[in-house]
């Protein structure tokens, strides 16, 4: 088997008490990641990934640094055993750590940025209240065809291209019902999503424009492997660019089918989703193929143990 390896970090949604709690005993530096984390948020990010309570952890301002924290410990691990990414991608959140991963921002930074992006994002989602909803069994065109009339009524466009046929939507909260009612009609299936706020949408805007004021003090690097764009769907390479891109990532869709169609044109043939779940797995399966590539899933040792052993033919 090829070991061409790719690292994939999910997003908000794949969150749970007691997350990926084998590594936490196990990784030598996870109290380190976990004591610069909560020295640079102040807040007992531990205590919230190993006992919750859940409704705490899922605060969009604790959940993007404790996801951060459990992925990049993840990404320790597979390390640790010898596991060798030739590329990364993460899924909006994801992509911090997937930064961090590809050598583009230090660990300080991805935990003073992903704080303050949480917070940014309660913080105006509270001012501007919206809603998401998955829709599942329309292609993006049909997607589109419905949403074009509902948009001239206010805000509401695509957020997340998961699959082909697993879509979101992001806007207005009125606005988002009523395109989940019409996409029912077609036979499709609507789920609201458990967040709070339309994130990846214009009512983000604001919180877009204090985040860029806070990229602009950060330092990013050349990436030291293929890191590919929430907002491009391509490897990007220059560190500017990338900041410019990270810049639009909350109030731009995510192209994840386009991300993972592109790294299977690009020759990538397996898959490590480092993070809780198996989000990300599911839906790189429903974007290729059966069997045309191998994916895992990392959460715990004996998962990343497999992974090494039919990566090196073992």
């Amino acid at each position: 088997m090829k070991s061409n390896l790719a690292f994939v970090f999910p997003g908000q949604g794949s969150q749970y008490v007691g997350m990926a709690k084998a590594f936490l005993e196990t990784v030598s530096d996870a109290a380190h990641i976990f004591s610069v984390a909560e020295k640079l948020t102040g807040l007992p990010l531990k205590r919230l990934c190993i006992e919750g309570p859940l409704e705490e952890l899922t605060q969009v301002e604790n959940l993007q640094p404790c996801l951060t924290a459990i992925e990049i410990i993840c990404c320790m691990a597979a390390r640790n055993i010898g596991l060798k990414a030739v590329a990364v991608a993460g899924h909006s959140l994801g992509e911090y750590p997937a930064l961090w991963a590809a050598g583009v921002i230090s660990l300080e930074d991805t935990f003073k940025l992903v704080h303050a992006r949480g917070n940014l994002m309660k913080e105006v989602g509270d001012k501007n209240p919206g809603a998401m909803a998955a829709v599942i069994g329309l292609n993006r065109k049909d997607l589109e065809e419905l949403i074009v009339p509902l948009a001239k009524k206010g805000i509401l466009v695509l957020a997340n291209h998961n699959s082909p046929e697993q879509i979101v939507v992001t806007g207005e909260t009125d606005l988002v019902g009523d395109l989940c009612e019409e996409a029912k009609a077609k036979g499709a299936k609507a789920i609201p999503l458990k967040v709070s706020g339309a994130y990846h949408s214009p009512l983000m805007k604001e919180a877009s424009r204090r985040f860029s004021e806070i990229l602009d003090k950060v330092s990013f690097c050349r990436p030291k492997i293929p890191i590919y764009s929430n907002v491009t769907a391509r490897p990007e390479s220059d560190p500017e660019e990338i900041k410019d891109l990270i810049k639009k990532q909350i109030c731009s869709p995510v192209r994840w089918y386009e991300i993972v169609i592109n790294m299977d044109q690009d020759k990538i043939s397996n898959f490590i989703e480092l993070g809780p779940k198996k989000v990300l797995s599911n839906l790189i399966r429903k974007c290729l193929p059966e069997g045309s590539v191998s994916i895992f899933q990392g959460e715990n040792p004996e998962n990343l143990e497999t992974c090494f052993r039919k990566i090196k033919g073992k």
